[in-house]
């Protein structure tokens, strides 16, 4: 008898590759010939996926059109089908996949707006968090706020681009068709779900440094010095109020104070 990881191997290969029959242990269960009841149900599961992948980066589907959003969808899905039974966790890799799609070369933002989606469904199901105020941040002593390390809000993500990404998703999206597109410049932006709403934020120079490198473990201080060797000008205090006004900051771990010995 073979062994079940055999079969199963063969069966998801057979699914995600309509040039190869149906598996033999299927066929010798049915009585159609090729057993077109695996066609039709790998058929469902390449339609089923598509969906799932349309739900995901819509804006990408009407970046490119449905026609030309399907065909990359099936050339993905084949390459890299799911891996867990959760589909909400489908499409991961897509943006990545659609840097190396050949058809898709003249649209080399594509796989940045996919990242900025994805960014999105993964800020919708992330854990809840009550975002600090920035008068918790006036509560910390002054001498101990250079090492006082931020927890971001758990919802958060940050995405990084040399396209206006944020715009063309605005624009795109209808959250804000009025929204000016510059395809000379980058942008970078903060998505997050500090309430019930996913947010998307634009973000000011030495934004996504700041941000990253709280994210990172680094204290304020450091932080700080790294936006600063980011970009010029960088205004601490101004990004500070921007952090809490996003609603970013989910905890503040001053240091610990200094016990004296006897």
């Amino acid at each position: 008898m073979r062994r079940l990881a055999d079969l199963q191997a063969d069966f998801a290969a057979a699914l995600n590759d309509p040039a190869l029959p149906a598996p033999a242990d299927v066929r010798r269960q049915v009585k159609l010939p090729q057993s077109r009841r695996f066609d039709v149900y790998r058929n469902n599961m390449m339609v089923s996926l598509i969906e799932v992948l349309e739900a995901t980066f819509p804006v990408v589907q009407r970046l490119v059109g449905s026609d030309f959003f399907k065909a990359a969808a099936k050339v993905y899905i084949r390459q890299a089908p799911p891996r867990s039974p959760v589909l909400l966790l489908y499409g991961e890799t897509f943006g990545d996949f659609l840097d190396g799609f050949e058809p898709a070369a003249g649209v080399p933002y594509l796989g940045d707006v996919a990242r900025l989606e994805w960014a999105r469904v993964n800020a919708y199901h992330a854990a809840d968090a009550e975002p600090l105020t920035i008068e918790h941040l006036a509560a910390v002593p002054q001498a101990q706020l250079a090492q006082t390390h931020f927890t971001l809000h758990p919802s958060l993500r940050l995405v990084s681009s040399r396209f206006p990404v944020a715009s063309l998703w605005a624009a795109t999206s209808g959250a804000d068709p009025q929204a000016e597109v510059d395809m000379k410049r980058g942008e970078d932006a903060a998505v997050l779900r500090p309430m019930l709403a996913v947010d998307l934020r634009l973000l000011p120079p030495g934004g996504h440094a700041f941000m990253a490198a709280l994210a990172g473990g680094h204290p304020l201080g450091e932080a700080a010095d790294l936006a600063a060797r980011a970009v010029e000008d960088f205004d601490l205090a101004c990004h500070l109020q921007g952090l809490f006004q996003l609603g970013a900051v989910a905890a503040l771990q001053p240091p610990e104070p200094i016990q004296e010995q006897a």
